[in-house]
Formats: structure tokens, sequence, C-alpha cells
């Protein structure tokens, strides 16, 4: 499995993420692997960002952050950023359907059939993510293909 967490539809580096993963998608399912984005986005976001970017890449809901807080990726935004955000239009309360302004780090994890962790990319940098190409020849190590 090839899990990815992103913020949501609104931002700019998460649609650029799944654009990048797409184009690796069926890579990925060749490996015998499946690939699964995660999102704390409201279904209609999420079946936006799927229309706009032409993604075939499952979209799951992670609503509340419980998976992602259960990988330790969620932090919430201090007051100030959230007053920067509301300015540019960007209300996390709506698109995420509750008042926490909580987001998960932006994180890549290939997973094995057991359940184990073979591989984790995550970075506090938002604009920081693993190229698709490293994250495809990391999982072609993994199985020996």
């Amino acid at each position: 499995l090839v899990l990815t967490f992103f913020r949501g539809s609104w931002w700019p580096y998460c649609n650029a993420e799944l654009e990048a993963l797409q184009t690796i998608h069926q890579d990925i399912v060749d490996q015998g692997a499946t690939l699964l984005a995660v999102s704390p986005s409201r279904p209609e976001f999420a079946r936006q960002i799927a229309k706009k970017n032409n993604l075939t890449i499952p979209i799951l809901m992670d609503p509340g952050n419980d998976l992602a807080a259960k990988f330790g990726l969620v932090f919430t935004l201090p007051d100030e950023l959230r007053e920067v955000y509301l300015a540019f239009g960007i209300d996390l309360e709506r698109h995420n359907g509750n008042p926490s302004w909580a987001l998960p780090m932006p994180a890549c994890y290939i997973i094995g059939e057991d359940g184990t962790i073979l591989d984790a990319a995550v970075n506090v940098d938002h604009t920081s993510r693993p190229e698709p190409q490293d994250t495809l020849r990391k999982l072609r190590t993994l199985t020996g293909q």
C-alpha cells in the first residue's frame, strides 16, 4: 500500500502532488500495490479535486484527522495563521466540516501486506513532497521488481 496524506483541494501543493502521483498510479498498481490518498476534507471537496485533476486515485475521507493522528501527523494552525488563511479565502471549518483548524503534515508511506511501515516520507515543510519517481523506485526495491 502506498498511502499519501494531503491537506485539501484548496492547497496548490496538494493539487500538484496528486497530479504527479496520478502519473505513476498505474505503475504502482503494476507493482502489485494500491495507492490511496487521505484528506480531512469533506467528500464534496475530494470529488472536486478528483474531477479537476482527472484522478483515478481513490481519495479517503479522514474526518477529524483521526487516521492522520494515529500516524502522528496532525497539527493545529495557530490563531494568527487562521486569519491569514481566511484572508486568502481558505475556511478550514467549511472544507473539513469541523472547527478544529487541524491539518495533517504531508506524508507518504509504503506499507507492507502485514501492516508494517516499510518506508515513510514525512516533512513539516508543506512545500517538500517526495518525488513520485522516488516513491516508485522505493516500491520497486521493496517488492524486488
